[in-house]
C-alpha cells in the first residue's frame, strides 16, 4: 500500500512553500551538461491546455514542412512522396504530418508531397479529402474518376522521376504501406509509372529523427517536467519502507502523468536490487526493503515528444544518512561511461561506428560497459540510426543493419546502458547501474537536454 494520504499533502504543501520562496529568485544559467535541479517541479506547473498545445504544433509543423521536409527530399533523391493510409489503419509519419485536430485516417487517405526544386519548395496535396489550406484535395470530379486513378492522372501531370512509397526491409518507420494499397497505386499506375516507385523508408526516418530549432527549444521544458517527476515518486511522500510494494510506486508515477493530463508511451517499472544477506533475509522482491537499490524506466509523452530515462535510489537503513560509498561510485563509474559514449558521436558516422568505438574505450577504462541506446522523439524507440552493443539474439531485429545509418545533426536520443561495479559494502558483488538519459545531437556536439542524475536519490 502507499504512503498515507496526509503524509503527501504535507510535502505538497512543503512543495508550493518553497516554490513561492525561490520564485523570484533569478538562476545563473547552466553549462548544457550540467544538472538540474530536481524536486521542486516548476516545468510541471507549466503543462499547457489542449487548444495551446494544438496551436504550437501547428507552428511546428509548418515550419517543418517548409524546411526540414524539401531538405530530406532531396537528400534522398526523391520527387514525390506518397504517403497513403487506410483508416483505422495509420502510417507511421501519417500524424506527424498533419495539424494537431486530424485524430483519424478519413477512409483511404493519400498525402502527397512533390518537389518543385530551388526555392519553389515541396507542394502539398490530398488524394482524398482536403485538410483545408493544408491539404487541398485534387480528388474533385469523384463521380467520373476513382481515388486512384485521380491519382495516378495527377501524378503524370508533374512527371516525378521517383516516386516514394512507404515500404522498407528493415525500417519500422517506413514500411506501412499495405500490399493491397501498393496493388492499386500500381494498377492505376501502369508499367512505366510504376518502375519509378522507389521505397522512402530513409526519407520517413529523416522526416521523423529531425527536431527543428523550436522543437528542440521546447524539448528542455519536456524533459524538466518528466525530471520533477522523479524526486516526487521516489520519496516518502510515496514510498514508505516495509510497507510499499513496486507496483504501487508504479501506478502511482501511472496515475499522476495521466492526472497531469500526459500519457506516458510505456508503462513504467521499479526494480529492487539487493545485497546477497538481504536476499536471503528478504525473498519477495515486491516489498521495498530499507537497504534496496531503486532503479525506474519511465516516459513521458507531450507535445508530440517522448521522454525516457532511468535513475536511481537508494532506501536507508536506520542510522544510515547516506547511501553506501560502493553505489555512489558505481553511479559515478555510470556518469563516466555517459561521457565516453557521447564524444563519439559525430556527423556522417554510423550508430554501429558510434557503439563500437565507445564499447572499446569504456571496455579500456574498466567500466564494464553494455551500452544499447536508440532515438528519440515523436517515439519512444524512434527513427534514426539505434546504438546496440548486445548480442544479436537479444538485441530487436535488424538493429545492427539500421545501424548503419549514419548520424544528422538536429535528432535527439535516449543514452541508454550499463556500466557494472564490484561494491565492496555488499561483499564485492557486482551490481549493474541501469543509465538512461535524453540527449540532442547538433552542430554543437552532443549534450544532455536538461542534465543528468548526478547522485542518488535518497528515501528516508
Amino acid at each position: 500500500m502507499t504512503a498515507p494520504r496526509l503524509v503527501r499533502i504535507g510535502l505538497s504543501l512543503v512543495i508550493l512553500l518553497t516554490l513561492l520562496s525561490v520564485s523570484g529568485t533569478a538562476r545563473a544559467p547552466q553549462a548544457p551538461a550540467a544538472p538540474r535541479p530536481v524536486g521542486l517541479g516548476g516545468d510541471i506547473r507549466n503543462i499547457l491546455p489542449e487548444r495551446d498545445r494544438a496551436r504550437i504544433q501547428d507552428e511546428w509543423l509548418k515550419w517543418r514542412l517548409d524546411n526540414i521536409l524539401p531538405e530530406v527530399m532531396r537528400r534522398e533523391g526523391i520527387d514525390m512522396w506518397l504517403v497513403i493510409a487506410n483508416e483505422s489503419d495509420p502510417d507511421p509519419v501519417y500524424f506527424t504530418l498533419l495539424p494537431a485536430t486530424s485524430l483519424y485516417v478519413v477512409r483511404t487517405s493519400i498525402l502527397i508531397f512533390h518537389d518543385r526544386g530551388g526555392e519553389l519548395g515541396v507542394e502539398r496535396f490530398s488524394g482524398g479529402s482536403a485538410f483545408g489550406d493544408w491539404y487541398p484535395s485534387i480528388w474533385t470530379d469523384r463521380k467520373a474518376k476513382t481515388q486512384f486513378a485521380n491519382l495516378a492522372e495527377f501524378i503524370k501531370s508533374r512527371n516525378p522521376r521517383k516516386i516514394g512509397i512507404d515500404t522498407s526491409p528493415i525500417w519500422y518507420y517506413g514500411d506501412a504501406l499495405t500490399a493491397g494499397l501498393k496493388d492499386k497505386l500500381t494498377a492505376a499506375l501502369g508499367p512505366e509509372y510504376a518502375k519509378r516507385l522507389v521505397p522512402a523508408d530513409r526519407l520517413c526516418v529523416g522526416w521523423l529523427e529531425t527536431r527543428s530549432p523550436q522543437e528542440l527549444s521546447v524539448y528542455r521544458h519536456v524533459c524538466g517536467i518528466a525530471h520533477g517527476l522523479l524526486p516526487e515518486f521516489f520519496s516518502n511522500a510515496v514510498i514508505t519502507p516495509d510497507v510499499t510494494t513496486t507496483e504501487d510506486v508504479v501506478w502511482w508515477i501511472r496515475q499522476r502523468i495521466r492526472n497531469l493530463g500526459l500519457d506516458t508511451w510505456f508503462h513504467p517499472s521499479i526494480e529492487i536490487v539487493r545485497s546477497k544477506k538481504d536476499e536471503a533475509r528478504y525473498k519477495d522482491l515486491s516489498v521495498i526493503r530499507r537497504g534496496d537499490l531503486l532503479h525506474c524506466d519511465f516516459g513521458i509523452r507531450y507535445l508530440g515528444l517522448d521522454t525516457d530515462m532511468q535513475w536511481s535510489a537508494y532506501v536507508l537503513r536506520e542510522g544510515e544518512m547516506d547511501a553506501p560509498p560502493g553505489l555512489k561510485a558505481a553511479l559515478g563509474r555510470a556518469i563516466r561511461l555517459a561521457e565516453v559514449f557521447m564524444g563519439e558521436f559525430r556527423t556522417g558516422r554510423s550508430g554501429n561506428e558510434i557503439v563500437d568505438a565507445a564499447m572499446k574505450k569504456g571496455e579500456a577504462e574498466g567500466l564494464r560497459p553494455l551500452i544499447y541506446s536508440h532515438p528519440l522523439g515523436v517515439y519512444g524507440h524512434a527513427a534514426g540510426p539505434p546504438m546496440e552493443a548486445r548480442p544479436l539474439e537479444a538485441a530487436p531485429e535488424n538493429s545492427r543493419l539500421r545501424g548503419e545509418y549514419p548520424l544528422h545533426v538536429n535528432t535527439v536520443y535516449a543514452i541508454e546502458f550499463s556500466a557494472t561495479t564490484a561494491v565492496p559494502e555488499w561483499d564485492n558483488a557486482d551490481v549493474r547501474i541501469g543509465f538512461e538519459e535524453d540527449a540532442a545531437f547538433t552542430a554543437a556536439g552532443c549534450r544532455f537536454i536538461d542534465g543528468h542524475q548526478v547522485s542518488l536519490l535518497l528515501i528516508k
